[in-house]
């Protein structure tokens, strides 16, 4: 497969319907009435939802499986759980590098998904591997050292595939958009909606589903499924081979390089010539329009090209933003943890001989974002537009300082729930009592798990949105990846943080905030330090929008942070 191209050169006129940097799958020229656009995204949207399915499908109800057949403790399986779901969202940054840099985003899924499917097939065959101990054994580990190594092998080959079929989907799929052809350029981010709006009904079938599969039939059938749904998700993308659109690698308006060795060569040309001239002097070396943030940088000016400078001062200046969102991948990471922990302790009973799976609450995640996407998008978008006259309504740093807020107002909602079904554990007598139902309906989970898939519609769509926008064009798969690694990172930062909270309150002999027995300990004394963390990374993020400067070149709409 050849998809090396040009773009057309300045002052020549385009064919008609032709896209201009873009070819198809056999080099040619891409035509636009049958080529890119929501055309070849319903195959990428579907090879995402599918994918989706398989990915939650393991993830959504890991804890339990640690726990369970596994048996280890809370505290350990929830950092496990963490661990993993953290390392499949960092590695994306690794597969953005070799698909901006080497690859190609086409190849990388090709080459990640296959990763992927034998990950599912080794950690299926994990499951069959049958107990060791027989029944009055019960003081030993009753888990083959084989099952432990096959399973964990399987898991992290798993976050290998996905951590880049992910980022580098996401990325070709918002490639099929022309953005010099206006009415692509508002699909574009209409594209991001309803992609999270497939993510999310994916995630909602999988944890019906499989969740159901694996606490009330077999473990094995429960982790096939998932696998026969990402052989699906490759047969759905390659479907769509003809009518992608590939970007041309060569020509008129591409830079040449690997865009790293640009971006790295400009600070280590900043830091060369910091003493040898002043600012002043090498301002007309810069064009006018230049930011003058970060001006450090200018000092580059003497060897570098300003479009590279630029390119150096727009990555830099998304780093405040992303730190600031790690907190949201913190609390991302207790709804696959602690709220299934916490679920699984409260009365699940729907009829006398049928109980909800803890993780199946869960669903009302996916719920609340399948109707808030369409609420946001028909209703929302328009209404806001005819107010602020911008085409997306609302910038997308004031899409996820909304986002941000009522993340905040989950964790208030998360911590009273908590601290009513302690009361309740307290007033039955069921405090030493820790695998006794506590007379409280799950139900009461339901508001904080609403609100959170709320939240997600507006910070962690806008997100995705404004990362892979404010990136070099070049960069887009790492801008992506950047977006994912939100989560990865906030789930290693939210392992560390159990860790610590776990020592540190143990101590004296006094019981652990995190201890098996959730109803001596005190999960919600850790729901209101998260509070509180999501309080200050909020302000922190409202600061740092004020000042932000859009990339004008993807997002001529948005010259100001809020």
């Amino acid at each position: 497969m050849s998809i090396s191209g040009t773009c057309i050169e300045a002052g020549t006129t385009l064919s008609d319907g032709v896209v201009d940097c873009s070819v198809n799958f056999r080099g040619k020229p891409s035509v636009r009435s049958s080529s890119g656009g929501w055309r070849s995204c319903g195959f990428i949207m579907g090879a995402e939802m599918t994918e989706k399915f398989a990915y939650y499908g393991i993830a959504s109800n890991l804890i339990t499986y640690f726990t369970g057949p596994l048996g280890e403790p809370t505290a350990a399986a929830a950092s496990n759980v963490n661990l993993w779901v953290g390392t499949a969202a960092v590695l994306p940054l690794f597969w953005g590098f070799i698909a901006d840099s080497f690859l190609g985003r086409f190849c990388t899924i090709l080459v990640t998904c296959s990763f992927y499917i034998l990950g599912l097939i080794l950690l299926t065959f994990s499951a069959t591997i049958p107990s060791m101990c027989k029944e009055q054994e019960a003081l030993v580990s009753c888990v083959s050292q084989v099952k432990v190594t096959i399973f964990f092998c399987a898991l992290y080959l798993i976050a290998l595939g996905e951590g880049g079929f992910k980022a580098c989907l996401r990325a070709f799929g918002a490639d099929q958009f022309d953005e010099q052809d206006p009415e692509e350029s508002i699909a574009k981010s209409s594209y991001f909606n309803w992609l999270y709006f497939a993510i999310s009904f994916g995630i909602l079938i999988t944890r019906f589903v499989s969740n159901y599969i694996q606490e009330n039939l077999s473990w094995v059938l429960g982790f096939g499924v998932p696998c026969v749904s990402m052989v699906l998700a490759l047969f759905l993308f390659l479907l769509g081979t003809n009518t992608y659109r590939f970007s041309s690698t060569r020509g008129e308006g591409r830079k040449h390089g690997n865009p790293f060795v640009r971006i790295g060569r400009v600070f280590v040309a900043a830091a060369k010539n910091r003493g040898e001239t002043s600012s002043d002097d090498i301002l007309h070396l810069l064009p006018i329009e230049s930011s003058n943030k970060f001006g450090f940088l200018d000092k580059a000016a003497i060897s570098c090209d300003s479009s590279e400078i630029e390119e150096a001062r727009a990555v830099l200046s998304i780093v405040p933003i992303w730190t600031c969102s790690l907190v949201f991948g913190i609390i991302y990471a207790q709804t696959f943890t602690f709220f299934t922990v916490q679920g699984s302790t409260m009365n699940r009973s729907i009829t006398s001989g049928f109980l909800v799976p803890a993780a199946t609450i869960q669903c009302f995640i996916s719920l609340a974002i399948i109707v808030s996407i369409p609420i946001y998008d028909r209703l929302f978008v328009p209404f806001a537009r005819s107010i602020t006259h911008k085409p997306a309504g609302i910038t997308t740093l004031q899409r996820i300082s909304i986002g941000s807020f009522l993340l905040i107002i989950s964790m208030v909602i998360s911590a009273l729930v908590e601290m009513k079904r302690l009361k309740t554990a307290q007033h039955h007598g069921l405090v030493d009592s820790p695998k006794a139902t506590v007379p409280m309906s799950i139900c009461w989970l339901i508001p904080q798990y609403v609100l959170h898939g709320v939240s997600e519609v507006f910070a962690m769509v806008g997100l995705q949105e404004f990362l892979y926008g404010q990136v070099p064009v070049e960069l887009r798969s790492l801008g992506l990846s950047l977006y994912l690694s939100v989560i990865g990172i906030g789930n290693f930062l939210s392992s560390i943080l159990v860790l610590v909270i776990e020592r540190t309150t143990s101590q004296s002999g006094q019981v652990s905030w995190l201890a098996t027995n959730l109803n001596q300990a005190h999960l919600d004394y850790f729901y209101w330090l998260l509070a509180c963390l999501s309080s200050v990374a909020f302000v922190s993020f409202v600061y740092f929008s004020k000042s932000y400067v859009y990339n004008t070149q993807t997002k001529p709409s948005d010259d100001h942070g809020e």
